[in-house]
C-alpha cells in the first residue's frame, strides 16, 4: 500500500471477462496489486439472496449467511441510504447485535478498515463493491485519498458485468403497481395490521386482500412478506 499502483488497465480487465469466476479474478488481482487484506462484491436482492465473490474465509461467508447477518450489517444497511462511497467509520456500531456482530466478523479475519461503494443497476438493483484491510487509521485516510476515485470507476464498471452474468437474477419488466396497491404496501411495510390498512384507506378487508394480491403477483413475489421486501428493494414504496 506504498507506491500507487497503475489501475487503469483493471476496466479492461473487467470487460473481457465473461463469467463470475473470471470478474472475481480481476478483482482479486487487483487487491494483491493494492496490497489489501480483502475484496468482497455483494449483491442481496429483495428476497435475501445473495451473489458475488468474496475474499473473506469460507468459515465467515458461511456463517454470514447462515446468520442472515445482512439483516443488521451497518455496512449493508448504512450504504442502502446513501450513493457515496462510505468509509465503515462513518457507520453506527452502536447496539448490543451489531457489536456482537463486529466481534464475530473480527474473528473470522475481518480488518479494522473498511471502504463500501454502493452500486444501483436496473429495476432496484443494490450491489457493494467493498475493500477491507487491518492498519491504523491515518494510513487508511491516505490510502483512500490515493485509490477512491479509481476504485469508483472500477467498481461501476464490475457492477455492469455482474449484471450481464446474472440475467436470470434480473426480475421481468415489472407491471406497475397501482396507487392503491402502493398504498396498502407501503401501510403493511410501516407495520400496520390489515385491520388497519383498510380502516386507513376506507375500504373492506376484503378489497385489500384483492389489492395485496395484485401487487403480490406483479412483483412476482411468494407471499406479502417478500412481496414488502420486493417492493422497498425496487424502490417502488417508500418508508
Amino acid at each position: 500500500m506504498g507506491t500507487k499502483f497503475d489501475l487503469s488497465q483493471v476496466p479492461e480487465d473487467l470487460e473481457n471477462t465473461s463469467t463470475l469466476d473470471e470478474l472475481a479474478d480481476v478483482a482479486v488481482r487487483m487487491r494483491d496489486d493494492l496490497g489489501l487484506d480483502h475484496i468482497t462484491y455483494h449483491w442481496v436482492d429483495g428476497a435475501g439472496d445473495q451473489y458475488g465473490f468474496t475474499t473473506y474465509s469460507d468459515a465467515w461467508d458461511e456463517q454470514y449467511r447462515e446468520r442472515n447477518y445482512h439483516r443488521i450489517d451497518p455496512v449493508i444497511l448504512g450504504c442502502f441510504q446513501r450513493f457515496h462511497p462510505v468509509d465503515w467509520k462513518q457507520l453506527d456500531w452502536s447496539g448490543k447485535s451489531v457489536r456482537a456482530f463486529l466481534r464475530d466478523a473480527r474473528e473470522h479475519g475481518v480488518g479494522n478498515q473498511g471502504y463500501s461503494i454502493p452500486l444501483r443497476g436496473p429495476i432496484g438493483q443494490f450491489a457493494l463493491l467493498t475493500i477491507n484491510h487491518t492498519c491504523e487509521d491515518d494510513h487508511w485516510q491516505r490510502f483512500i485519498a490515493t485509490y477512491s476515485r479509481d476504485l469508483i470507476v472500477i467498481a461501476h464498471y464490475l457492477n455492469r458485468k455482474a449484471l450481464e452474468f446474472a440475467r436470470e437474477r434480473q426480475p421481468e419488466i415489472q407491471r406497475a403497481l397501482s396507487p392503491r396497491e402502493i398504498d396498502a404496501m407501503t401501510l403493511l411495510a410501516l407495520g400496520h395490521s390489515r385491520a388497519q390498512v383498510a380502516h386507513t384507506l376506507s375500504i373492506s378487508e376484503h378489497t385489500l386482500r384483492a389489492y395485496i394480491e395484485s401487487a403480490r403477483a406483479k412483483l412476482g413475489a411468494q407471499n406479502t412478506t417478500h412481496a414488502i421486501a420486493t417492493a422497498l428493494s425496487r424502490g417502488l414504496i417508500v418508508v
